[in-house]
């Protein structure tokens, strides 16, 4: 699971999930590009590897993370966890009243799934509200929640 606040009205920050760029009128607030989607899948990937979370590998006390493209910070995490293992598949659910996702789903599947090495039919990414109810209800930021399936692979396989 990830959370990130919108920005500030007149702070320029993009919305960014599941590496695509969304059309919103604010963008969320963080160190990295703030992709909530991607954070919650790369934590999802790391905790089905037995790993650390995403804050032990990518913290936001670095610089060089200031900014970061949160796809590429799970196309490391995935050759972090290895070969050995392989991706069979992704579950995960944006968590918002506004923007709605539907018709920027299967971008963001065909990104998380490419950084993955993976393909998108193995990553469903679906969007709900909260019912206006908690921070999201009341559109103070964006929720994401996803698990993996890991399946070791076999040695000659």
């Amino acid at each position: 699971m990830d959370v990130h606040a919108f920005a500030e009205p007149g702070e320029r920050r993009r919305l960014v999930l599941g590496g695509v760029d969304v059309p919103f009128d604010r963008g969320l607030t963080g160190h990295s590009d703030a992709d909530v989607l991607a954070h919650a899948v790369t934590d999802a990937l790391l905790g089905a590897a037995g790993l650390e979370d995403i804050g032990h590998y990518f913290p936001d006390t670095d610089p060089r993370h200031q900014d970061a493209d949160s796809i590429e910070l799970l196309r490391r995490v995935r050759e972090l966890v290895g070969e050995e293992w392989a991706v069979a598949n992704v579950d995960a659910v944006v968590i918002c009243e506004q923007p709605k996702i539907r018709d920027h789903r299967e971008a963001m599947c065909e990104n998380l799934a490419g950084a993955l090495g993976v393909e998108p039919t193995r990553v469903s990414v679906r969007g709900t509200t909260s019912e206006r109810l908690g921070f999201t209800g009341r559109g103070e930021g964006v929720a994401a929640q996803a698990v993996c399936l890991l399946e070791r692979k076999l040695e000659g396989r």
